[in-house]
């Protein structure tokens, strides 16, 4: 079964193979995304990585509080994503 991580505390210049390849160097990854800003394009800041069960433990432990481009990393499991109120434009 695949989990999917939470990475939060990205640096604003990190890419999706930048993080795929942190968490390859510890772990299986199935995919790795960074969540990007619609109307700038920019970075949010954080992004979600997807592994194997079996190494979610293996990889929160390595890279939770690693820093990553001068900044330490949040490694967490991801949560379902809460309803919220929607904004209209």
């Amino acid at each position: 079964m695949i989990k999917t991580l939470y990475v939060g505390n990205l640096p604003w210049s990190l890419t999706e193979e930048d993080l795929r390849q942190a968490f390859s160097a510890h772990v299986t990854v199935h995919a790795a995304r960074v969540i990007y800003d619609r109307e700038t394009g920019r970075s949010r800041g954080f992004g979600f990585v997807e592994v194997d069960e079996a190494d979610m433990e293996k990889a929160i432990a390595a890279l939770n509080g690693a820093v990553v481009g001068g900044r330490p990393l949040l490694v967490n499991e991801a949560q379902p994503r809460q309803a919220g109120p929607r904004r209209y434009l």
